[in-house]
């Protein structure tokens, strides 16, 4: 026998969701005593200690609550779906669905993914953050997202990956460098000159491992997270970048010309993919969004 309730599983995650008992109480429109009571007996029910009580700070999920949060919020999810299976015949995908995005794919790819999905699927709700693979890791585990959008490096083993599409790793150069009259650039070609370092990760390992493979020690002159700040940089002639991720136009939020080439060296491609927690079964709603975007994915834009 079950020993609690979707009830209770849904005024815990309202707990995790706004990070405190009072602001879930206000959101589930119940009294905050008995969220309280509610998440208490759960807690007491399943013998884990699901939130760390912060004194007039609220909560946050203590790490052995983690795991449960998150196939809790697959549960509810499958709950919900039932439900509304049960409410009405068809095969109508409700429902909503959180993404997180690694931070210079979204800007790309994930508005025409979005849209072009809600528009297929009217009734569904989606919402969208951003943030290093790391977050999306940590936020796939906690249940925070349903998939993640990011680039496949050095997954970890608990993830499962849909593969979308794949890319060439590109040099970026300020469009008036010497070496634009070249169709395609070797690797060796840039090995004297200064490094414009995409400063995240897995951006960094992927990047500084297609170097180190090449046998060449990055002159690393500037680094930054920002990909319109490293495309700065080349811009003003600081030196060249290797990147995948391309923006419509050719041009640095200042306005100076860049200019990209490919990279003759045979090197690594990169891969984006949706990931989600192999543990959890998908629900209709992230199956039907897996699928629109495996069909879909090429018309979303270019990386590279």
């Amino acid at each position: 026998m079950i020993p609690f309730t979707l009830r209770q599983i849904e005024y815990a995650l309202a707990v995790h969701e706004h990070g405190s008992v009072a602001a879930a109480s206000v959101a589930l429109g119940i009294a905050q005593p008995t969220v309280s009571a509610a998440l208490a007996k759960l807690e007491d029910l399943i013998g884990l200690q699901l939130f760390i009580r912060h004194h007039a700070q609220g909560v946050t999920a203590a790490p052995q609550g983690l795991r449960f949060l998150a196939e809790a919020r697959n549960l509810l999810t499958h709950a919900q779906e039932l439900r509304r299976d049960m409410a009405q015949a068809g095969p109508d995908i409700e429902g909503t669905l959180t993404i997180g995005s690694f931070s210079t794919i979204a800007p790309v790819f994930a508005p025409r993914m979005i849209g072009g999905f809600l528009d297929q699927y009217p009734k569904a709700k989606m919402r969208l953050e951003e943030g290093t693979q790391e977050t999306l890791y940590e936020g796939l585990r906690s249940g925070r997202y349903d998939v993640a959008l990011l680039y496949d490096v050095d997954t970890p083993a608990d993830l499962s990956l849909t593969p979308l599409e794949t890319y060439q790793p590109y040099v970026l150069l300020p469009a008036a460098h010497p070496l634009t009259a070249k169709k395609r650039i070797a690797l060796h070609d840039v090995a004297d000159e200064p490094f414009i370092l995409l400063d995240i990760a897995p951006s960094r390992t992927y990047f500084t491992r297609l170097l180190e493979n090449a046998d060449i020690v990055p002159k690393v002159a500037f680094a930054s997270p920002s990909l319109e700040v490293v495309r700065g940089l080349v811009g003003q002639g600081l030196g060249y970048s290797i990147l995948i991720t391309r923006p419509h136009g050719d041009h640095s939020y200042a306005g100076d010309a860049l200019a990209v080439r490919p990279i003759a060296d045979p090197v690594a491609e990169g891969i984006i993919a949706l990931a989600g927690l192999k543990s959890l079964r998908k629900t209709r709603l992230v199956a039907a969004f897996e699928q629109y975007c495996q069909d879909h994915f090429s018309v979303f834009g270019s990386a590279g």
